[in-house]
């Protein structure tokens, strides 16, 4: 099976980087854990690849239309995503991978043999946190993780 690699930001608040842009170009597609901020963000994203995404607290008028919750396959991988940690279900299902965003701090941790990832936020630098956001690689079955710090 071909190499698949997967975008994975959250929190962009109406931001959509450079840099984040140039990070994404070649990816299969793209995971944003909400609060885009403004729809040309989506928009803009949609043009690099096909997007997952659910909706933020500050997705509000247009981001009507995102779910709140979404499990989906990538690359192989079963996905569940929210926004907030804490609105997730008791239950993952088959989920691989959990994504959640809002905190605005990267977090990755295997538990129980399935990860869970935050890729922080990668907008505006806020609350004095880091600017950060991952690349997942899924190949021959093997999941792999980078962590990408961007410069505030």
């Amino acid at each position: 099976m071909a190499m698949v690699r997967i975008g994975v930001i959250s929190d962009t608040h109406g931001l959509l980087r450079p840099e984040v842009a140039g990070r994404l170009e070649g990816c299969s597609c793209i995971v944003h854990a909400g609060d885009f901020g403004r729809e040309s963000v989506l928009e803009a994203l949609e043009d690099i690849a096909p997007v997952y995404g659910v909706r933020g607290n500050n997705d509000w008028g247009w981001g009507e239309r995102l779910p709140r919750q979404l499990a989906f396959e990538a690359g192989g991988v079963r996905f569940l995503m929210t926004h907030d940690r804490a609105h997730l279900p008791r239950e993952l299902g088959e989920a691989q991978v959990v994504v959640f965003g809002h905190s605005h701090r990267y977090y990755q941790e295997n538990i129980m043999g399935r990860l869970w990832l935050n890729p922080g936020s990668c907008g505006w630098p806020r609350f004095g946190k880091e600017l950060t956001m991952a690349v997942l690689t899924v190949q021959d079955g093997a999941l792999q993780v980078e962590r990408i710090d961007l410069e505030v």
